[in-house]
Order: C-alpha cells, then structure tokens, then sequence
C-alpha cells in the first residue's frame, strides 16, 4: 500500500479501492447504488484504515431535514414541563445547522386514551426520533412498539420504563428520590409518629409514573426505618382544584396532630399557600421541582426543602441524544439519572443562578 498523508481523504480511499470518489461517498453514508464488490472493497480499505468520518462536517454539507417529536402531559405556562419544553428549544437553536425541527404533541396524563391518540398523532407525521414522557407501562408500550417496527428511536424523559428499551433516559431515579426524601422528612419532622402524603390524582389515579415510584421508594424506607410511623394520604383532584381548600380545611381539622407531610408531585404550593393562608408556621412540608409558586413558598417558610431534578437538562439532553444517534452516529448511553437536590431557602438562589445559562 502506497503511502498515505497523515489525514484520510474520500480520494485516497478511493485510489485504494480502485473505484470512484462518489462510490466511496455512497458507501460512507449507506446509500443504494453501489454493486456488492465494489461495496466490500471499500469497506475493507475502511477497516484497514481504521478510517473515522468527520460526521459532523458530512451532516453540515447533508440537505437531510429530521423531525423530532415530543410527547408531554398538556401543562399550563410556569409548570414543571414548561422547562423541559425550554430545554428542547434550547438544543434545537444549538443544532439548527443541521436542519432540525421540533413539534410538541400534549396529551392529559389522567386519560389513557389521551395518550394513545397523541401517540397516532405523532406516528402520522413521520418523526426521525421521538421524545416521551412516559404513561404507565401498558399504555406506552402500544405506542413504543410501533415506534421500534417503523425502526424510529425514541428518548423517555422524566420517568423510565426500562422494559420498553428507549435509546435513553433522562431524569431522576425515582424510587431512589422518593426514600431519600423519606430520610430528609423524618430529620426535618424529628421523628413524628405520623406524615401525610399529599396527593394529586383523578379517578383513583396518579398523573405519573414517577409520583408512584416516588412513593414506592418513600415507603421502602419508612417500613425499613420507621416501621411504627403511621403514614396517612390525602388525595386531592387534580381536574377539581376548587375542592382543595375544603378537604384541606377537613383533613387538619380531623388530625391536629399530624405536623409534617411530603408531596411527590411539582405542585407542593397548592399546600405550601394553603399553609401561608391558615397561618399554619410549624407544619414541616417537603416537595418536588422549582415552579415559581413553589420556590415562592419555600422562601415565605412554608415549604421547608424542594428537591431540584433540571428539567431544562433532561429536554436538552434528550434533543441533544437523538442529534448524536441519527446525525453523528455517535454512541449514546442510555440511562441518564440526575442529580437528587435538595434545596432550603439558603441555597436556592444559587440554584437558579447557575441553571438559568
């Protein structure tokens, strides 16, 4: 073999291969039009070259259009899923070059249906890659398995389903959140003889599987621990908000005693302003995710701790992943848990300045 310049060219392995430059760019990117000799003489110069294309420079030059796809529970503006959807805006604006385009389709987390006729929305328009908060198992497995026959990989964000072999997760790992969380409400609670769990359901049922996990883990650790701490639910309805203030207002009425409590769900403030608006001061109170209201009520000291799982990070990371499987053909690993944070009032604010880039 002839000596060759220290950076491979399409030409040189073309000389090499005794063919044309063309044919060596059609097998480097799997396109049709090549005879099976000439295909199996390229590929083995490529081997014994070791030869690694510049993905990025070939997907700059592509005129190749993807479309990503986003599946999430339907949110109003401040909610936790709003800065997911920030995170995928963000990576999208990063790889614009490469002719990325995103669509959201939102589905009601407390409707089965909803999400089964969200999923068909998205199988109609023909995504790239796909990214999902998942729904209970069953539900989402009818809409990964038509993703895996079109061969269209797919990203869960929030919550996982590690049975349904997504290309990659990204978030908390949620019955490991959930006993930790147990730990830190029964130092902040010293102790108590009894916790309530908050509760947001419809129908008798959670609006995520992460909430469940949450409280699976939460328990894990009270009955390992605290097996004689009696942990009472309240359950309030997600679709009848204007009922809060009455089951609120019967529930501390009827147990007094209770003085500490834990919700797994982003909207710790629908008890923290609660609190705020009884004067309840020594009610100790844990919650997830750094809404508005939410830090608002940690630092008015109704909620003593949020624990923090960047959700900007996780839609990011989530765009950022399907970039790298289907543009660069890079490696993607796929279990991605974040960090569990724990924030006080002391430490928010450095928080949110150091996530707001």
């Amino acid at each position: 073999m002839n000596k060759l310049p220290e950076r491979i060219r399409i030409k040189d392995i073309a000389r090499l291969a005794d063919v044309s430059v063309g044919t060596v760019d059609r097998v480097l990117h799997g396109r049709t039009g090549v005879s099976e000799a000439s295909r199996k003489r390229v590929e083995e110069i490529l081997k014994q070259l070791d030869y690694q294309p510049n993905m990025y420079a070939s997907a700059l030059a592509s005129n190749k259009k993807y479309l990503f796809v986003c599946l999430l529970p339907q949110h109003k503006e401040g909610d936790y899923w709003t800065d997911v959807e920030m995170g995928m805006k963000r990576a999208v604006e990063t790889f614009s070059d490469f002719h990325i385009t995103l669509s959201v389709v939102y589905y009601d987390q407390y409707e089965y249906s909803s999400f089964i006729n969200a999923g068909e929305d998205i199988l109609r328009k023909e995504p790239d890659g796909v990214l999902l908060a998942p729904t209970i198992p069953e539900m989402t497995a009818r809409f990964t398995n038509k993703l895996q026959e079109r061969e269209i990989p797919y990203i869960f964000i929030d919550s996982n389903v590690d049975s349904l072999n997504p290309l990659a997760f990204f978030g908390q790992k949620s019955d490991q959140s959930g006993y930790f969380a147990a730990r830190m409400a029964m130092m902040l609670g010293e102790c108590p003889k009894e916790i309530v769990i908050f509760r947001q359901i419809n129908e008798g049922r959670l609006g995520s599987n992460q909430q469940e996990n949450r409280e699976k883990g939460f328990r894990k650790y009270m009955q390992e621990h605290f097996p004689d701490c009696k942990i009472v639910e309240l359950n309030l309805y997600a679709k009848r908000p204007d009922e809060d203030e009455a089951l609120m207002n019967r529930f501390f009425q009827k147990n007094p005693q209770i003085t500490c409590g834990i919700t797994f769900n982003s909207k710790v403030y629908i008890v923290g302003e609660y609190l705020i608006g009884h004067n309840m001061k020594n009610f100790k109170l844990i919650g997830y995710d750094l809404l508005r209201r939410n830090v608002s009520c940690l630092k008015e000291g109704a909620v003593d701790f949020l624990i923090a799982q960047q959700p900007t990070a996780q839609g990011y990371s989530g765009v950022e992943s399907l970039c790298n499987h289907l543009i660069f053909k890079k490696e993607v690993k796929q279990c991605n848990y974040m960090p569990i944070t724990l924030l006080a009032v002391e430490n928010v604010d450095f928080y949110l300045d150091a996530h707001k880039k």
